[in-house]
């Protein structure tokens, strides 16, 4: 990285948490983006120091734009964009669809994901196979985790504000959310 570096996100996605960085040379005009370390744009001789550069981050390829906007004089500004939202109403609507736990088994952290809409479950950046079933209470979606089983619980609240809760189960201890 150079002294050009005026950008760093983390974000969160299904299958990971991704760190961009952008680097902005003013004098230069010069546009650099890494993804998780990985070059993934670069733009010598700008000679347009303001617009936007569209990227795609993670295994799902999620669209992302920085934009780069004059604030006053020689001051940037530069905002990210997910998926045409800023990245801050994207990590309020991500919250909303997907639910997520961290965990430490055998010693490895495991980040899992629940895709709410698709009920597509990640675990470190890996898609899960899985197998659903209905029972009593709502449904059970299972899969395994190493030498774990894991499922995730799918039941009503009651409650239509709350919609249905997401529990997940590994050896049939329930583990606690995480906030992301």
């Amino acid at each position: 990285m150079s002294g050009d570096l005026v950008g760093v996100w983390d974000v969160a996605l299904s299958d990971g948490v991704h760190r961009i960085e952008f680097e902005h040379g003013t004098t230069t005009g010069k546009r650099v983006i890494h993804v998780d370390g990985k070059e993934v744009l670069r733009r010598d001789w700008m000679f347009k120091l303001v617009g936007k550069e569209t990227f795609y981050v993670g295994s799902t390829d999620t669209k992302a734009t920085i934009n780069i906007d004059a604030v006053s004089g020689f001051a940037y500004e530069y905002t990210l964009e997910i998926n045409g939202k800023s990245l801050k109403k994207y990590m309020e609507n991500r919250s909303k669809v997907t639910s997520t736990w961290l965990l430490n088994l055998d010693g490895v952290d495991c980040r899992v994901v629940l895709e709410k809409d698709t009920m597509d479950i990640w675990c470190n950046g890996q898609k899960m196979e899985t197998a659903g079933e209905f029972v009593d209470d709502g449904t059970e979606t299972h899969f395994t985790l190493g030498d774990h089983d894991c499922c995730i619980k799918a039941v009503s609240s009651g409650r239509r504000r709350d919609g249905i809760i997401h529990t997940l189960l590994v050896d049939g201890n329930e583990m606690a959310e995480a906030n992301e």
